[in-house]
């Protein structure tokens, strides 16, 4: 290892340890206590609110207001595969699993399996399961590579991407049944049977309390609209950065801080997207509890300005602007072919 590649591989050393004297690193019990407790009464009683209301318009209400509550679960979900709220493994699986499998049909094992190696090598085309060509398109060499569907999309997938999240809800769950099919997944037994649990329940609720036709509709609303808010969540953080191919020659601060972005907002902004829009600190620390990666920011940005490193902050219609921007300029060359 050269000189070089010491003095950058400590420069991460060094804003580690400014972020742990400031205690950002401790744990937070007392905020994650009511953080769950507010958001699973909230859980149940969307539910209550479903039970009472019974065959009634009314009830597309209250298929937003889950969907919002599918989004918050799911958040909570994250914050618990990084560790933020429980240092041993069991409790966090458990706890995990309840809220991710149980909860609202996602597999806890296949997700964090697929979130950890995007955190490992953000927007790497050969390594980030996040920027894999299934459906879109996310560079220009992967567009002339492309094939089927995402050959057929990618003309147009800036045009396409929201309508597109509607079904975001439905392939987390597909992609949870495809897990647990399959050897390899941790406590894939029971994973599979706190699914089958959740999809029961669901069903079993929608066709009790609605007629088929309202059942149906309250299914499209609520699945579409988790889908569109899941996908607004994630899509700011990586979207429109620059992708990583090969063995780029970056350190982990580096790899992290370029391929991230920030976005700006108060404390709505802060709860919506459960504390990822501070994406570049939530990535150089992943289990920083997220009620401190605010007070991190102004620490990792000053770093990053000392050292001349890119930081990367917008609104967040400008971060979707910007992500939408390099959908379409990705899938020119699909555009192009005669």
């Amino acid at each position: 290892m050269t000189t070089t590649e010491i003095s950058a591989g400590s420069d991460f050393a060094r804003l580690s340890r400014r972020i742990s004297a400031a205690g950002l690193m401790d744990r937070r019990p007392g905020y994650y206590a009511a953080r769950i407790s507010l958001v699973g009464g909230l859980f149940a009683a969307g539910w209550v609110a479903f039970a009472l209301l019974g065959n009634s318009w009314w009830q597309l209400a209250v298929a937003a207001f889950m969907a919002v509550m599918f989004g918050q679960v799911a958040l909570l979900s994250h914050d618990l595969a990084h560790k933020q709220v429980f240092r041993r493994r069991r409790p966090t699986e458990i706890a995990g699993m309840l809220a991710g499998n149980l909860g609202i049909g996602m597999s806890y094992g296949w997700w964090m399996d697929k979130h950890t190696r995007h955190h490992a090598n953000p927007n790497h085309e050969e390594l980030d399961p996040d920027v894999d060509p299934d459906i879109l398109v996310w560079s220009k060499d992967q567009a002339r590579a492309s094939r089927g569907v995402p050959r057929f999309i990618g003309r147009y997938q800036a045009f396409l991407f929201f309508p597109l999240l509607t079904l975001e809800g439905l392939n987390l769950h597909w992609s949870g049944i495809r897990a647990v099919r399959k050897p390899g997944l941790r406590r894939r037994g029971l994973e599979a049977a706190l699914l089958a649990a959740h999809f029961v329940l669901y069903a079993s609720a929608l066709l009790t309390v609605l007629s088929p036709g309202m059942a149906l509709l309250f299914f499209a609303v609520h699945q579409g609209l988790w889908g569109v808010y899941m996908g607004s969540i994630f899509a700011p953080n990586h979207k429109g950065m620059p992708t990583l191919t090969g063995r780029p020659e970056l350190d982990f601060l580096r790899k992290q801080v370029l391929t991230s972005r920030n976005v700006r907002g108060g404390v709505v902004t802060d709860v919506a997207l459960g504390g990822l829009n501070y994406q570049i600190e939530h990535h150089l620390f992943p289990s920083m509890p997220s009620p401190h990666l605010r007070r991190a920011q102004p620490i990792v940005r000053a770093y990053c300005a000392e050292l001349g490193i890119p930081y990367v902050e917008t609104s967040l219609v400008e971060s979707y602007r910007q992500a939408l921007t390099h959908l379409h300029e990705a899938g020119a060359p699909l555009r192009n072919r005669s």
